[in-house]
């Protein structure tokens, strides 16, 4: 039986490092969410117009509450839509 320090392999072992997530209004000490700022917005959106859940966007739940308030406002102001094929 092989020893674990002779062990081969034939691809290479990579460990990836992921990034910890932090919520980017705490980190830029941001306190308000401003509804008219569509470019902003679209950052939570993905392609079709929907909201980017916390865990792929890593906002506390605080923040997330804002965003999604936010956003709803910019859609009834029509800044943003609704519903669409490609947003970005």
């Amino acid at each position: 039986m092989a020893k674990p320090n002779e062990i081969k392999f034939l691809t290479s072992t990579r460990v990836e490092k992921r990034q910890k997530k932090y919520c980017r209004f705490k980190k830029m000490g941001i306190k308000y969410i401003d509804y008219k700022d569509a470019e902003f917005l679209k950052k939570f959106i993905n392609e079709q117009g929907r909201m980017l859940p916390r865990r792929i966007t890593g906002n506390s739940l605080k923040y997330q509450r804002k965003v999604a308030q936010a956003v709803k406002k910019a859609r009834q102001m029509a800044l943003l839509p609704f519903i669409t094929d490609l947003l970005k």
